[in-house]
């Protein structure tokens, strides 16, 4: 009936059709078992670079405000060295005042004489 080369043939059809269907139902049950993790995969690669994206816009945002900051203090510690030598400016006739009555000698009660002396400088 058949030739041994038509049989060899069958065979080696038969063979590669057995094996094709093993490599797919092998692709198959394979797809069927790491679909689930992947997608659980790809939902956490998802996560993880909305997360990467706000924490990027945060830090942007905490460098600007902190830049800001800086900025601020040095405006006042600016302001405070120019309150403090207006300060001393408008101390100095108050504190040569102040000297003058240090310097001055009274006698007689201490109350008496400071009351005295701060009624002079007052003009009363």
């Amino acid at each position: 009936m058949f030739t041994p080369l038509q049989k060899l043939t069958g065979a080696l059809v038969l063979a590669g059709l057995l094996i094709s269907a093993g490599t797919g139902l092998g692709v198959w049950l394979a797809a069927d078992h790491y679909r689930p993790l992947l997608d659980a995969a790809q939902d956490d690669l998802a996560t993880t670079k909305a997360g990467r994206a706000n924490l990027e816009t945060l830090a942007v945002e905490q460098g600007r405000k902190l830049g800001d900051l800086v900025l601020a203090g040095q405006e006042r510690e600016r302001r405070a060295a120019q309150a403090q030598a207006d300060a001393r400016e408008l101390s100095r006739a108050d504190s040569a005042a102040a000297n003058r009555l240090l310097q001055e000698r009274t006698g007689g009660d201490q109350c008496a004489a400071a009351t005295a002396i701060i009624d002079q400088e007052l003009g009363l």
